[in-house]
């Protein structure tokens, strides 16, 4: 889980992290907070970065809160929960920031137990199947219990049950959680805990596995895509025959 905060002054970036990292439990989900000071900073790193959440601060250097919130959701996928916050607490200005495209709105000073309700209250809104033992993506079945993966029988083909390493299975969730959309090698190399540099040789390794043993080729429905400069996509595979998917 990847939490960007857009905040410039430097205590204050240091008691939010301090607050989400110690109090946003998310099961056994690493939670990451990645810190930037400047707009422009963020808006380079979204272009190539994956996050499950963006906290912004309205008044920052160069590009605040709100102009980048406009550019976000703008941008093609640019569908990322953000909180919006602010000392400026008139109903004038929550308005503008919800009108914007903002999913929540937070005065400062916040209060901790607030801002974090708040955060998984939008976390759970994206996955709301997360909380569930098993999760369910078309024929897929994801068992956390048992870090195994099921296929259901189709028309064409027996059903299956493969057995995944614990970083295995974290990796494919996540990349089943994200379908159609790209998720870059960062985001993937901290869902399944590695830190370094061997750890993108480590991801690459876990990717070509996982090719394996799901079988994530355009005959069965799916394809694991390598995006340029950012990371993976798992897509539907437009050359697969309707019939014999198992997504029809």
């Amino acid at each position: 889980m990847r939490i960007a905060i857009l905040e410039d002054e430097p205590a204050q970036m240091s008691h939010f992290i301090s607050t989400i990292e110690r109090q946003l439990l998310l099961g056994d989900e690493p939670v990451v907070c990645v810190p930037f000071e400047q707009g422009e900073d963020l808006r380079r790193a979204l272009r190539r970065e994956t996050f499950d959440l963006l906290v912004l601060d309205w008044n920052v250097p160069d590009l605040d809160g709100v102009e980048l919130l406009q550019w976000l959701r703008q941008r093609p996928g640019g569908s990322v929960p953000v909180i919006m916050l602010s000392s400026r607490s008139s109903e004038r200005d929550v308005a503008g920031a919800l009108g914007a495209g903002a999913d929540d709105y937070v005065v400062k000073p916040f209060r901790p137990l607030e801002l974090v309700a708040r955060i998984r209250r939008l976390l759970a809104r994206q996955q709301p199947a997360a909380a569930a033992p098993v999760e369910r993506f078309g024929p897929w079945l994801f068992d956390r219990a048992l870090s195994s993966v099921q296929v259901e029988a189709g028309e064409s083909e027996p059903g299956q049950e493969m057995v995944l390493t614990d970083s295995e299975f974290r990796l494919a969730l996540t990349l089943f959680r994200n379908l159609g959309r790209p998720v870059s090698r960062a985001y993937l190399v901290e869902c399944v805990g590695h830190n370094g540099e061997a750890s993108t040789r480590a991801l690459d390794t876990h990717i070509y596995r996982l090719r394996t043993k799901l079988g994530l080729h355009a005959a069965r429905g799916l394809r694991l895509q390598t995006v340029y400069g950012l990371g993976y996509r798992l897509e539907m595979s437009a050359e697969a025959n309707h019939k014999e998917s198992p997504w029809a």
